[in-house]
């Protein structure tokens, strides 16, 4: 056998799709075919007050199936709120789980599957160093995604987010297992989001595919064996081809589903491109406005965005993941120029040549975000040059995701681009 110091192989896995308007009644069927006869649907309550998830239940119910809801999870799930979560479910007995709402409701559904499948302590599997990274036993009860934002992908995607409170930073759970075992996506299941929710969710998808575009190529790995090759595997060519994809439609519609969210058009070329990106940065990886983001989310003080509960302070994921992605990819852009101008032109293409090259893909970011709504920076958000320290401490715990960035990123790295972050224009 030959022997290779560098990687030759990736991996690629992606979730069954059923894509559509009116997908979602269709789902009593669906849940059949995996084999289900009592299934637990798991929300939050600002979904369930949109009536989609019973709507859910009783499309389940029709098909012969027994179903409960559990409408209890947060929105930017916590430890605690997850474990809460995965207690109710246990006070009963469930051969499948719906996770049905954004990446909050889909990622507390996997770990709901994970921890009531094969229970153990929540850290052991946690992602290293949070926690000890250990693999599910033995496979996992179907799961079935319906997604009700265009944004985290999380309905094709192997990983679970969480925040650590007591830790004040966020990681999560990475395992191939954790991927749904079919999406169901209905572009008219978006159209009541409200504009701001509708710009964080799209700047995640713009990062994941930014992200996966640009991040380490597979081939620049060590050589991993079959038993410890990673869900991440770096930047791939069918990984490109979702995400450049992913770029095309955004480019079309992030701005026209924002402004105008009853345009289904562009609601399903959102939702596509969620799906595309997370079928992207699933197998490729992300990278450091995602290992920026949790620290900005998990320690935030007083801000609370319009279009999102308001009891208590938030970052919405998409959010915390834009603040920092044009300082990002100005670092980045060396690795690959051209990646980072193809990418710039996709998403601008009317766009003045910037006198800096590392410029483009920059301009093309805040020119989007100022258009949408997103805040100028981390000081819109209430960070300031003070938090800067605290901020990069919390980002280089993110060590699964920063291992996927094209270049070295190590702490005076993060300190210039989280400082540059402060103001975006």
């Amino acid at each position: 056998m030959a022997t290779y110091l560098h990687e030759t192989v990736f991996t690629w896995g992606a979730t069954p799709l059923k894509f559509g308007a009116g997908a979602v009644d269709e789902i009593g069927h669906d849940l059949a075919q995996q084999g289900a006869e009592r299934v637990l649907i798991v929300t939050d309550p600002g979904v369930a007050a949109t009536g989609v998830p019973h709507r859910v239940a009783e499309a389940a119910r029709a098909g012969g199936l027994t179903v409960e809801v559990y409408d209890g999870v947060h929105v930017e799930p916590t430890d605690a709120s997850v474990l809460e979560a995965v207690e109710f479910a246990r006070q009963s007995t469930w051969d499948g789980f719906v996770g049905v709402g954004g990446g909050s409701a889909i990622d507390t559904a996997k770990a709901v599957n994970l921890l009531t499948t094969h229970p153990a302590d929540l850290f052991d599997y946690v992602n290293e160093p949070i926690g000890a990274a250990k693999a599910p036993p033995g496979p996992l009860k179907p799961l079935v995604a319906v997604p009700t934002t265009a944004g985290t992908g999380s309905e094709t995607t192997p990983v679970c987010i969480m925040d650590f409170c007591e830790l004040k930073v966020k990681s999560g759970i990475s395992h191939p297992s954790l991927r749904p075992d079919l999406a169901v996506i209905d572009p008219l299941l978006t159209l009541s989001m409200p504009p701001r929710v509708t710009a964080a969710s799209g700047m995640d998808v713009l990062c994941h595919a930014l992200e996966s575009y640009t991040a380490r190529p597979f081939h620049s790995f060590p050589r991993h064996t079959p038993a410890t090759r990673v869900a991440y595997n770096g930047a791939n060519p069918i990984s490109d081809t979702w995400t450049e994809k992913a770029l095309h439609l955004l480019a079309r519609s992030f701005r026209k589903a924002v402004l105008n969210g009853g345009d289904l058009d562009a609601r399903t070329d959102m939702m596509l491109a969620a799906t595309f990106a997370g079928m992207g940065f699933g197998n490729a990886g992300v990278h450091i406005p995602h290992a920026c983001a949790y620290p900005i989310a998990g320690r935030v003080r007083e801000y609370r965005p319009a279009d999102y509960p308001q009891d208590e302070p938030l970052v919405p994921h998409g959010e915390s993941v834009a603040l920092t992605a044009p300082a990002a990819f100005r670092f980045t852009f060396p690795t690959d120029p051209a990646k980072h101008l193809h990418a710039a032109r996709i998403l601008d293409p009317a766009a003045p040549e910037q006198r800096d090259p590392r410029e483009q893909l920059p301009s093309a970011l805040t020119s989007l975000m100022r258009d949408i709504g997103v805040p100028n920076g981390l000081g819109g958000v209430g960070y300031g040059r003070s938090d800067v320290a605290t901020l990069v401490d919390g980002a280089l715990k993110q060590q699964r995701l920063l291992t996927v960035a094209p270049r070295a990123v190590g702490e005076d790295d993060l300190e210039g681009i989280l400082t540059d972050s402060l103001e975006n224009w």
